[in-house]
């Protein structure tokens, strides 16, 4: 029983040191909290009187900043407005030079008026004794003012007539003695001052290589491999008994190129049939045409022309491979180029533009298609396709002689084409085509009435005639070499130019016995 009470009372004694030791933490707890917000609240107000300075110092830049702008409207506006008065001012001056110089102007409309006025009476008293005087004059010479008139300009026509024969001749004298002379100065100068290379293409090409037995291979079975190459490149390839060579006959000069660098890579690598000798003309075309463009710009760079269109030095650097009367038409037309440079800053031109105009006279030789056009027509409208000037059109159209020449570009550019084409060494001619030109030239001046024998000499660079002194005066023979001249470069071509010459002579003969 005593046990019992004991175990009791020791229960209730754990029961109140519990209640008692929660009660304290609770207090400690509290204590803890009270202790936690207090720091919090300070800690509140700290953060909240820092961030209420802040905001104050910004409105207070914000309100420099505004007050700072608002100063310099405001000294812009002020600018502005000194301006504004100021070109007041100098409108107010304006308007009254205005009205002074109008009023001068009013002053002087009546003054011009009264002239008037008085040259009107003056011309109308004129008129009339220039009526008295006529009638008096028709009235002595019996002659009507309309008779007298037809009369005095016969009379004055005639004399007109022969003074203007003799003017003509003493001109045309003095310009042969001058023009003749500067005109071969500048040409001399131009042709000494530009350096030419020659070159001479055939339409066929020869294929070198080193033992006969590349031939059969190159033919192939049945012929397949030389059919597949021909088919691939447009070129006849002729393999005969020539020892060592293969002959390349087209009148394309690029794909007879292309046909030659194909056969030497094809028998430089051995494998030659048909799939191959595709593949090779194919990569070989491509390459040919890198190549062209690149000698177009090459080309463009040499003669300091810039700005070409892509398609226009494609066409440059294509006639590397085009050939006009066996002369290179790519050399050529350098030639020409710097020719027309040389001329053009000898007569105070432009020599930049007339290196180009120079440069593209010959692009109508080689166009991706072929119209039915001469080439100079085709070439003007290729350069007006691709944005070129006008005066540089004009010049590549005219040097032929098909449009009319607008601008000094176009004579210059004949004149140097013909220096190019016709100098010694520059292009050769077919024999057959040389004598028949020959003859027609012959021939055409023989046709005229009163001409008794034709020269053509100096290879067809000057026709002599020879007339009868009774047949022909000294001043018709002027006119019939005219005339020659002007069939001449109607009817016939031919390079550079041909000079004619008429000969009149009277020949007296007697006989001794």
């Amino acid at each position: 029983m005593d046990t019992a009470i004991w175990i009791i009372i020791a229960i209730a004694a754990g029961a109140l040191g519990f209640f008692l030791a929660s009660t304290m933490a609770r207090k400690n707890a509290k204590s803890k909290a009270n202790t936690i917000l207090d720091d919090a609240r300070r800690e509140a107000d700290v953060i909240k009187e820092k961030k209420i300075l802040q905001a104050k110092e910004e409105e207070m830049k914000i309100l420099s900043d505004a007050e700072r702008n608002a100063s310099q409207r405001l000294q812009k506006v002020q600018t502005a407005e000194a301006r504004a008065k100021q070109r007041d001012m100098q409108l107010n001056q304006q308007q009254g030079e205005l009205n002074r110089r109008k009023k001068e102007l009013d002053t002087l409309k009546l003054n011009l008026d009264s002239r008037q006025l008085t040259l009107d009476s003056r011309s109308e008293e004129l008129e009339a004794t220039w009526r008295k005087a006529q009638e008096e004059l028709e009235h002595i010479s019996g002659l009507s003012a309309e008779e007298a008139r037809e009369k005095l300009v016969e009379s004055l026509k005639d004399e007109a007539k022969t003074a203007a024969a003799g003017y003509i001749n003493d001109i045309m004298d003095d310009a042969k003695l001058t023009a003749s002379k500067e005109a071969k100065r500048i040409v001399i100068q131009s042709i000494q001052r530009v350096a030419t290379e020659t070159a001479v293409e055939n339409s066929v090409t020869v294929f070198h290589i080193d033992n006969d037995e590349i031939k059969g291979r190159i033919i192939g079975r049945e012929g397949r491999n030389i059919r597949a190459l021909e088919a691939a490149t447009g070129i006849e390839i002729i393999v005969d008994d020539t020892p060592e060579a293969i002959v390349l006959s087209g009148f394309d000069p690029v794909r007879r190129e292309i046909a030659r660098l194909a056969l030497h890579q094809l028998v430089v690598d051995g494998r030659i049939h048909p799939a191959r000798i595709e593949e090779v003309v194919a990569k070989v075309r491509r390459q040919v045409e890198e190549e062209i463009i690149e000698t177009g710009k090459r080309t463009a760079i040499d003669l300091g022309v810039h700005g070409l269109h892509p398609e226009l030095i494609r066409m440059v650097g294509k006639m590397k491979y085009r050939s006009s009367y066996g002369q290179n038409l790519l050399q050529h037309s350098r030639e020409t180029a710097n020719l027309c440079a040389v001329m053009a800053s000898e007569l105070g031109l432009n020599p930049k533009k007339a290196r180009r105009a120079g440069l593209l006279h010959d692009i109508g030789k080689v166009p991706d298609d072929e119209p039915e056009l001469p080439h100079a027509i085709l070439g003007m409208k290729l350069a007006e396709k691709f944005k070129e000037k006008p005066d540089i059109c004009n010049a590549i159209g005219a040097h032929h002689d098909e449009v009319e020449q607008t601008s000094l570009l176009a004579p210059i550019v004949q004149v140097c084409d013909a220096i190019s084409g016709a100098r010694p060494g520059a292009r050769r001619e077919i024999v057959e085509a040389y004598i028949k030109r020959l003859n027609d030239l012959e021939q055409l001046a023989l046709s005229y009435p009163g001409v008794l024998k034709t020269y053509a000499i100096q290879a067809g660079r000057e026709l002599r005639v020879i007339v009868g002194a009774d047949k022909i005066t000294d001043e018709e023979t002027e006119k019939l070499s005219s005339e020659i001249a002007k069939k001449i470069q109607d009817e016939m071509t031919y390079p550079g130019q041909v000079k004619i010459t008429v000969i009149r002579e009277t020949r007296s003969v007697a006989f001794a016995k």
